[in-house]
């Protein structure tokens, strides 16, 4: 695993946002389809900081493992998650970009060499059902490529 990644560069392909919340894996199922309708790469893009990355594993309490460590713990969950999701093999080629940095910059980034960035819908408080998550927000504002937000089923 290479060093932590703060920003993707894609040339093409359709993007995704994944945190491994059930917004985010019907985004996946929407962008996988997507992707295989166009015949295009899928692009997993999994923003995380030390606040939501997964512990690595064989660290003692105490110890303070390396970013490095946080990032290869990351790329592992996420490979997981498509995995599970996507099966194996996956019926596109996927690759994944674990990137340390806020999931908006990371998916606005993505988004310049997209040709398609598709983003989870996860409003909150009392008008979930009629606002975007601020991110799914700032990805329909500002990406460089068209975006499509996965609103959950009803």
């Amino acid at each position: 695993m290479e060093q932590a990644v703060q920003r993707v560069e894609l040339d093409g392909g359709v993007a995704v946002g994944l945190d491994g919340s059930p917004s985010s894996l019907r985004a996946l199922d929407a962008a996988a389809h997507e992707a295989a309708l166009r015949g295009e790469v899928l692009h997993v893009v999994r923003a995380w900081s030390l606040r939501t990355a997964p512990r690595p594993p064989g660290f003692p309490a105490g110890a303070v493992p390396s970013m490095d460590a946080y990032q290869a713990s990351v790329d592992e969950s996420t490979a997981e998650i498509v995995r599970q999701r996507l099966g194996e093999p996956p019926p596109v080629p996927v690759r994944r970009h674990v990137v340390h940095s806020p999931s908006p910059q990371a998916l606005l980034s993505a988004s310049r060499g997209a040709d398609l960035l598709v983003v989870g819908h996860r409003g909150r408080g009392g008008f979930a059902g009629l606002l975007l998550g601020s991110v799914a927000e700032q990805c329909v504002r500002h990406a460089s490529c068209p975006t499509l937000v996965v609103r959950p089923t009803i």
